[in-house]
């Protein structure tokens, strides 16, 4: 096995020796606020918000102008409750040309709700989202990934909503989240409502094991090295563009440090440091656009997932 994974390792590394000319990928932020992490959720509930000094603004604004500075556009999958707070925040963002796309409304777990309180939550989220910002919202991202195999009803309702994509889905295996036996690639789920998109997140397999890259704190805990390798090989090998994903909160290495479980505040606040560095990075070696923009023809995508009423 293990000359096999050095084998493969050494094949990846010639694959992808050279970028792919005019391969634009797609970069998103979640647009949360540091205490609204679903791994502080136990310690504050949604009524405490208010209570916090928020630094979403000045954190959203130092994304800006990094994406300003490298002439690069992204997608910025938004809590509703943060619209509803900063609507000049939004429009901001969709006047520089980024896409504005949905990330819940109060940032509740899809697997923690029922049916009706996820098309409420949505549906607000959305409503307000599309206000604000002055686009149509397309695209859905659930809190924490959690569109699991255990609420696929959740593809019915974005499309009942007139979603077109969605970007929920991480193709592992993990104690909280994850579809594993999702594909790695764009798919089409058909509902009674219409056609969702999905765009998972992004994934390496190796000798049949697969492995998460390029966001949260899989970006801040490899080298940089390895996720730019990583996202080459992936645009030559499979011919596909790479979501990459953050948060404003990264970067941002001075926030207020939250109380929580020990391996909630090291998910939280490891790497952190070290994420504006390899942003800057990042959008100097690949070209991005925002995902809406990315995601290809139905027709043409495997058909993964039929929902039915």
């Amino acid at each position: 096995m293990w000359l096999r994974l050095r084998a493969e390792a050494a094949e990846c590394r010639r694959a992808c020796s050279t970028f792919v000319e005019g391969m634009k990928n797609a970069l998103s932020f979640d647009l949360e606020d540091y205490y609204h992490v679903s791994a502080f959720a136990e310690q504050i509930s949604a009524a405490e918000w208010q209570n916090f000094a928020s630094r979403v603004e000045r954190n959203t604004l130092a994304a800006l102008d990094l994406l300003a500075e490298a002439g690069q556009r992204a997608t910025f999958f938004t809590l509703g409750w943060v619209a509803e707070r900063y609507p000049h925040l939004i429009r901001r963002i969709a006047d520089a040309g980024h896409e504005i796309a949905c990330h819940s409304h109060r940032h509740r777990l899809i697997y923690e709700m029922t049916q009706q309180e996820f098309l409420e939550d949505t549906y607000h989220a959305k409503s307000v989202l599309e206000q604000a910002g002055g686009q149509a919202v397309r695209g859905y991202r659930a809190p924490s990934f959690s569109l699991t195999e255990n609420c696929l009803w959740a593809f019915n309702i974005l499309a009942e909503l007139g979603f077109t994509y969605d970007s929920s889905v991480f193709p592992v295996r993990h104690p909280t989240y994850g579809m594993p036996s999702a594909p790695r690639t764009p798919f089409r789920v058909e509902t009674p409502y219409g056609v969702i998109v999905e765009f998972p997140m992004p994934t390496l397999e190796l000798a049949g094991r697969r492995s998460p890259i390029g966001g949260g704190a899989y970006l801040r805990l490899l080298p940089y090295s390895y996720t730019r390798w990583a996202m080459r090989y992936l645009n030559r090998s499979e011919q596909r563009p790479v979501c990459v994903y953050l948060h404003p909160w990264e970067l941002d290495p001075d926030q207020p440090k939250m109380e929580g479980r020990l391996t909630a505040r090291i998910r939280h606040y490891i790497g952190l440091r070290g994420v504006r560095k390899k942003l800057r990075r990042m959008l100097r070696d690949f070209e991005f656009a925002p995902m809406g923009e990315l995601i290809p023809d139905q027709k043409l995508l495997p058909c993964e997932v039929t929902l039915t009423r």
